[in-house]
């Protein structure tokens, strides 16, 4: 009932604010017009003249121009009068039509669009909404490719489209149908076998299972760079327990992936999680040969002698991102913090103009507990 009350209030202002204007009087010079003033100045010559201050000629002439400027007066004054009184009946017709047209406008536009009962739609609500519809979009058009590739089940490109949108979708089994018919379509490659692998893998909550093994060790052998096989195959080895094999594998990923590789924060947490963050920078095979028949003392000496290299060329070359996190961990290692922080320091400091390198060079310290 309140809200009724208040809805009305509204409408009596909105009403009143259309009438004032169309209620008020047209003639706003009735005092003080030029009529007025004509007449007081006549009246002003008659007493100048009893007084004596101007002369009869003089009044005269002054009679006549001010009695011609009142006649011309007078006469505009009855024009605006009967000018104004066919609008009188316009303005109380667009009065009344205000104040009859306007409720029943306001009550015609909200009756189907608007209802005191209604609850509120919040924007998160409407963000949700706005996301399934697009997820109903893309199911829509999945369920299209799906009809054309069972009229043309030979079409590896739309298998190529279709397998990585099931995947995305959580129809894991349906993905790896995809993928393998991709495989049988299209043609082997390391990237399609690692898709593969990849399916089998997230249809088994994760699990790197022996068929998904399968299926990275046959794209390793296509490609032993390929970075999603070797990924795969260091969490295959952590899965059963290898943890020192799977380190070794995610180093040497991480050996020669590119600076801003996107999936390098995740092997680097993959590898400090198997407690490989922790290990001395990777030998070359002839410092490993060279270094079996020295002493402890000198094997240290031979080490601390490459870190200080290291952070020699580092010094020169600031932008390699990953150098600056073997000179770090080596450090830790080494059981110098204090050198390590200097040397987070010194490689914010190095890359601080590139925000792609800072971000990198932030998650790797990140992952060897240097957080600040």
């Amino acid at each position: 009932m309140t809200l009724w009350f208040v809805f009305a209030l509204m409408t009596v202002a909105a009403i009143f604010a259309v009438l004032l204007p169309l209620g008020r009087s047209g003639r706003t010079r009735d005092q003080g017009s030029e009529v007025a003033v004509y007449k007081d100045q006549l009246a002003e010559i008659e007493r100048d003249l009893a007084t004596g201050l101007i002369a009869a000629p003089e009044a005269e002439a002054a009679r006549v121009e001010i009695s011609r400027r009142l006649l011309a007066a007078s006469e505009s004054s009855s024009e605006l009068e009967s000018d104004l009184r066919p609008n009188l009946k316009w303005r109380r017709a667009a009065a009344v039509l205000a104040l009859v047209g306007l409720p029943i406008v306001a009550i015609g536009v909200y009756m189907p669009l608007g209802s005191p009962q209604l609850q509120d739609f919040p924007l998160a609500q409407r963000e949700r909404g706005a996301g399934s519809g697009m997820a109903r979009s893309l199911e829509n058009l999945v369920v299209q490719v799906e009809q054309h590739l069972e009229k043309n089940p030979t079409d590896g490109r739309g298998w190529n489209v279709l397998a990585p949108v099931l995947q995305r979708l959580g129809r894991f089994d349906d993905a790896v149908r995809a993928y393998r018919n991709s495989l049988t379509y299209n043609g082997e490659n390391a990237e399609r076998r690692s898709d593969l692998g990849e399916a089998i893998s997230a249809a088994a909550g994760g699990v790197v299972t022996a068929e998904a093994k399968i299926e990275f060790e046959r794209a390793h052998a296509l490609d032993a760079d390929d970075p999603k096989a070797n990924y795969f195959l260091g969490l295959a080895a952590e899965q059963d327990g290898r943890k020192d094999d799977a380190a070794n594998i995610w180093r040497a990923l991480l050996a020669k992936a590119p600076a801003d590789a996107p999936w390098r924060p995740l092997v680097q947490s993959s590898l400090a999680r198997v407690g490989g963050g922790g290990t001395m920078p990777a030998l070359s095979d002839e410092t490993v040969a060279a270094s079996k028949d020295m002493a402890e003392g000198d094997r240290n000496a031979m080490v601390r002698g490459m870190v200080e290299r290291l952070a020699t060329r580092l010094k020169q070359n600031g932008d390699d991102v990953e150098g600056w996190l073997r000179l770090v961990r080596a450090y830790l290692v080494m059981g110098d913090r204090d050198k390590a922080m200097g040397a987070s320091t010194d490689a914010r400091q190095a890359v601080a103009k590139d925000a792609e390198r800072l971000r990198l060079l932030n998650e790797g310290l990140k992952t060897l507990g240097l957080d600040g």
